[in-house]
């Protein structure tokens, strides 16, 4: 299969025209922004949707938290059509999904957080984040830590290991730390690549700033001060630049890295981070300057002309999408800022996310013969149910992802009844046939069996290097000879017992003939006097 970049884009009606249709989920080329796949019947607000790609066998997921209503549409690229919808406690205002697609987490306008587990669908923790209205919430790469940002202009750092954790379900959630240097309400987060706590993230404000945060040392690194607010920011995946658009329409790149010229003769100018000062520093972004001769600032500013309500970069970083409140998708190249193309598709409708990503292996009306993910003679479908939920069965080499209803409410019996269904992938070859990492090697075995099966006092025989066998010949000899000791002993046994059996039985009968003698005496006695009585009751 040939790889090709395509762009994901989720659309909502405008809420300047009233429209009764619904948006959806678009799959754009990104090279000639033709339409691949269309998931209809979800209209979702700004960050509120979320994907995984098809990844390690399983199959992707789109999730769409519906902007007036609280249900939450569940969709898989091999089927146009919702997959599942699930009613939720409360509306939405914001929506994330770790990389692996094992938690999902809910702000509400209330600064309460939802946190479920996709697979079993458990209700793991609710609590009040905020004092108001959840934002944005992110997941780290490594899935570790949800970042949550909120209209009280708070940043909270949370540990999924401690929502998640069932000794502490009665105790309320409190953050790892807060990040709370910003003034106004926080509009979106981007968290950089690298495991907590080794990743920094970017925070923006309507108070016209975007914060670079280091969560190790939990500290402000620097402050970039732009001309107006800032609703949508976004990173490269390197760390070298971001750009940051205002409501207006404009598009600011700063750049974190800069050249200076070096103070050595013949040696070529250096290469240095912007800012690190921390809180006294502010480097202000997009001012004029008149004593500039290359207009710098002017040449770092992309005009969109309409507001922007979302922005993704290309996997390879060199294009810029946009998108726009009036539908249109708009592609620059990075270097130049020159507009490449304009995606036109969504008249009547607004761009509430857009985001970059492979086109999906199994997306439906594209599969690809090789992968065989419709079953294959199987007699399963890939996109097959169980008890209610989505992927819970199939026979496709490419399973769809399991995703069970959300609980709406804490259960604790269903947390102790854990149950999370998986597809395993299946495989005609036989899994021993090839050496991996895992294979124990025979004289690896034999070496270990034998220092397990030797005794821990080991003899100064056995410390003076004697091998097994000789061991084994020395107690089979030590048995033989214990086992003639028992027979002997034995013997002299049975010879006791029977000596003394035979002199209880003698002497019992000796004492038997004594006592019939004296018993006869008696009675001869008893008839004497017996006689007598009679004699005198007859006088």
């Amino acid at each position: 299969m040939v790889l090709q970049e395509t762009i994901l884009c989720a659309t909502a009606p405008q809420a300047s025209v009233p429209s009764s249709s619904s948006g959806a989920f678009v799959l754009h080329d990104l090279q000639t922004g033709t339409a691949l796949a269309s998931f209809k019947q979800t209209s979702s607000a700004p960050h509120c949707s979320a994907f995984v790609e098809t990844k390690n066998g399983l199959g992707g997921v789109m999730f769409a938290a519906q902007m007036d209503k609280s249900v939450l549409n569940v969709y898989n690229y091999q089927k146009d059509q919702i997959a599942l919808k699930i009613v939720l406690p409360e509306k939405l205002t914001c929506l994330a999904l770790d990389q692996t697609a094992s938690y999902c987490a809910g702000g509400t306008s209330q600064g309460r957080i939802y946190l479920w587990e996709v697979a079993s669908g458990i209700l793991y923790n609710s609590w009040d984040a905020h004092y108001r209205q959840v934002n944005v919430l992110k997941f780290t790469y490594d899935g570790g830590v949800l970042i949550s940002a909120s209209e009280d202009s708070g940043v909270s750092v949370w540990s999924v290991a401690k929502l998640v954790n069932d000794d502490l379900q009665n105790d309320l959630p409190l953050p790892q730390f807060s990040l709370s240097d910003h003034t106004l309400p926080v509009t979106d987060i981007v968290v950089g690549l690298g495991p907590f706590p080794k990743c920094r993230i970017l925070t923006s404000s309507v108070d016209h700033t975007v914060k670079l945060w280091d969560l190790s040392s939990q500290s402000l690194i620097t402050t970039f001060h732009f001309p107006k607010p800032i609703s949508r920011i976004v990173w490269d995946i390197t760390e070298r630049l971001f750009f940051a658009s205002s409501p207006d329409g404009s598009i600011h790149q700063t750049n974190l890295f800069r050249e200076r010229p070096s103070k050595t003769q013949g040696q070529g100018p250096i290469i240095e981070a912007t800012g690190g000062a921390g809180l006294s520093d502010i480097i202000r972004i997009g001012t004029h300057d008149p004593t500039d001769p290359d207009d710098t600032a002017r040449k770092r500013l992309i005009e969109v002309g309409v507001p922007v309500t979302a922005m993704s970069l290309s996997l390879t970083t060199s294009l810029l999408v946009v998108g726009t409140s009036t539908g249109q998708i708009h592609v620059y190249d990075v270097p130049s800022h020159q507009l490449l193309r304009t995606i036109g598709a969504h008249k009547g409708m607004s761009i509430s996310f857009v985001a970059t990503m492979l086109r999906p292996p199994d997306l439906v009306g594209h599969v690809s013969l090789s992968l065989d993910v419709s079953g294959g003679g199987t007699g399963h479908g890939a996109g097959g149910k169980d008890k209610g939920g989505v992927g819970a069965s199939g026979g496709g080499v490419i399973p769809v992802r399991c995703v069970m209803p959300f609980a709406r409410m804490r259960d604790v019996k269903a947390r102790e009844g854990h149950e999370v269904l998986m597809m395993l992938p299946i495989s005609d070859e036989d899994p021993y046939s090839d050496p991996c990492e895992y294979d124990y090697p025979t004289s690896e075995l034999q070496q270990d069996l034998a220092s397990f099966i030797q005794p821990s006092s080991s003899s100064s025989a056995d410390s003076a290097g004697v091998s097994l066998p000789s061991r084994i010949a020395e107690l089979e000899k030590e048995v033989e000879q214990l086992r003639e000791e028992l027979g002997k002993a034995k013997g002299v046994n049975d010879v006791m017992w029977e000596t003394v059996v035979k002199r209880v039985i003698s002497g019992r009968g000796k004492s038997t003939g004594k006592g019939e003698e004296e018993g006869s005496g008696m009675d001869v006695e008893e008839e004497g006097d017996d006689e007598r009585t009679r004699k005198r009751g007859r006088k």
